[in-house]
């Protein structure tokens, strides 16, 4: 099989390189975890620098919260505004690629005029019919998550690869560069199944490698997430770190290629481990 590549922004990403961290910044004040939240230019420019500084290499920036399990609805026009006044804040500060975390076309395209060069769609370009059409004219990269177009039967994984093969489809005919497009199988987004949604989890995230067949790399996002939560009775999601570094590691043991994380430091750690287990040579000889 052939080595997996791709660009976010002016990051590359893939086999040959490290594991890359995106850097997570709510400005929703609907956010599931709200240690993660930051209002004002000042908050966000200053988060910005310290996740530079601990390694991030791209900025995440999520104006409205895509918890499945919350109440989260806000106009377009406030995502767009607090979007916008975020990419700012952070284009200030650091010279690392930006991701707009949204499913609109609207806010993508006001996000990349701002200066974004990533949009991350947790719909995985399903909940916008023009979201496909605003990443192609820009020539931005993509975070693809999966998402069902109707529920189905059968494997967690499967299941997955199928709505993210839908996601590929949708954006190729857009004309959107494949070269540009990573996916994500949206670990804590698929709740109404046969599975329990902390098993549906465990089971994608034990059968991430299977993702490669669809020749694009892999993001997790795991940070906090109400799995980790249950699984090791953690309600609130200030007390999941441990759980979420566990998971991450486990995560690119199995192959991921980016890893999406509101705790940098420590989840960098956790990475490099992972790495040198996973492949001692190839990752000694990058330290």
């Amino acid at each position: 099989m052939d080595k997996l590549y791709a660009r976010l922004g002016r990051v590359e990403v893939g086999d040959d390189y490290p594991v890359r961290v995106l850097g997570v910044i709510n400005v929703s004040p609907e956010s599931f975890y709200k240690g993660s939240v930051r209002v004002s230019a000042e908050e966000i420019a200053k988060t910005a620098v310290q996740q530079v500084e601990e390694g991030a290499d791209i900025i995440d920036i999520g104006a409205r919260s895509t918890a499945p399990y919350l109440e989260t609805a806000i106009p377009i026009e406030e995502e767009i505004r607090r979007m916008v006044q975020a990419i700012k804040a952070v284009k200030e500060v650091v010279d690392v690629p930006i991701s707009a975390d949204t499913m609109y076309s609207r806010v993508a395209e006001e996000a990349l005029k701002a200066g974004a060069e990533v949009v991350n769609d947790v719909s995985g370009l399903k909940e916008d019919p023009n979201m496909a059409r605003v990443i192609a004219d820009w020539g931005a990269s993509l975070i693809a998550s999966a998402r069902e177009d109707q529920p189905s039967r059968g494997e967690p994984i499967e299941r997955v690869c199928k709505a993210l093969r839908k996601s590929l489809e949708i954006a190729e005919k857009a004309g959107v560069e494949l070269e540009k497009v990573v996916i994500d199988p949206a670990i804590g987004f698929f709740r109404n199944t046969e599975w329990p949604w902390y098993v549906w989890d465990c089971k994608v995230l034990s059968n991430l490698e299977k993702l490669r067949e669809l020749d694009r790399p892999i993001c997790a996002g795991i940070s906090r997430k109400s799995f980790i939560g249950f699984l090791i009775h953690r309600e609130r999601p200030e007390d999941r770190l441990y759980g979420s570094l566990a998971t991450t590691a486990i995560a690119v043991f199995k192959g991921v290629h980016v890893v999406r994380t509101h705790d940098v430091e420590p989840t960098v750690d956790a990475i490099k481990m992972a790495e040198y287990v996973r492949s001692p040579e190839k990752a000694l000889s990058r330290s």
